[in-house]
């Protein structure tokens, strides 16, 4: 049993067991956990898991900067639109999709907070950006009570994931962590942030739950073309689920997480010796 029956199949028996345990991914924006980790999430949900996905910066701000105004304008919206209430709406409805609760920290994005252009956000921490002590303390208790935390290895230089994996590694080392998209399909070769802890890569068989994930990715509709291009993220997601299962040497299709031991990993997912890894 497959897609929404499974689900529904899945969150009806939880009423009648004790949860199997509770997860959280923890998301820099309004998209990325889905779009990495989407399949992982559903199959969470198909065994019986209570999932929510905590995105970070998600806040409206009155009267955007230059820079911040162009984030929304290069996606076709005017400048009257609400952008962060519509991006907040579309997370709702794609985690709807995969039956997982969405939860929205207040904290503004990286163009919000000093970040002039688009090369700023990927040259590193600004000193004295706010985030940095502020996303620990906003956290912390949606990481409390969790059973397995998922996070973003920041592989594409963001400012907000690096912060995103920065803080995660501090309070919960024992996390998995995704290989965010759409950044792994321009560099599939790049190595983690280097606060991500050393671990071996385990590859999540995602086959049953990849109409799902790309199901919901298609809510995130202000995202997709500026993400995923003239493709379209339906192609661009399965072929990235078939191109990992390739580098990691598995069949199928796969998400592929970074973490202690697939042991902890609690549906099915396969350690890769070969390709453990440590810090870059």
């Amino acid at each position: 049993m497959t897609g929404r029956d499974g689900r529904a199949a899945a969150m009806a028996a939880g009423d009648a067991r004790r949860i199997a345990g509770r997860a959280v991914a923890v998301s820099p924006h309004l998209d990325d956990a889905v779009f990495s980790a989407g399949g992982t999430l559903a199959a969470l949900v198909a065994a019986g898991w209570a999932v929510r996905v905590v995105t970070c910066f998600t806040a409206t701000v009155p009267d955007a900067s230059a820079f911040a105004l162009a984030c929304q304008l290069d996606k076709g919206l005017p400048a009257d639109v609400d952008y962060m209430a519509l991006r907040r709406a579309e997370d709702r409805t794609a985690c709807a999709v995969l039956g997982v609760r969405p939860v929205h920290l207040p904290l503004a994005e990286a163009p919000h907070r000093g970040y002039a252009d688009a090369d700023a956000l990927f040259a590193g921490v600004r000193r004295g950006d706010p985030a940095v002590e502020m996303l620990g303390p906003a956290l912390e208790p949606y990481l409390a009570d969790a059973d397995l935390v998922l996070a973003p290895q920041a592989l594409g230089d963001h400012v907000d994931h690096r912060i995103v994996a920065e803080t995660v590694a501090g309070i919960a080392a024992d996390a998995f962590w995704w290989r965010d998209v759409p950044y792994v399909a321009r560099r599939r070769a790049a190595t983690p942030w280097r606060c991500v802890p050393a671990g071996v890569e385990v590859a999540v068989d995602i086959a049953d739950h990849l109409v799902t994930k790309v199901d919901a990715a298609g809510r995130y509709r202000s995202q997709l073309a500026f993400q995923f291009g003239d493709a379209g993220a339906a192609v661009s997601l399965r072929d990235l689920a078939v191109a990992e299962a390739t580098r990691l040497d598995v069949a199928g299709a796969v998400e592929a997480l970074r973490g202690p031991t697939a042991d902890r990993l609690p549906i099915g997912g396969r350690s890769v010796p070969s390709a453990a890894v440590g810090p870059p």
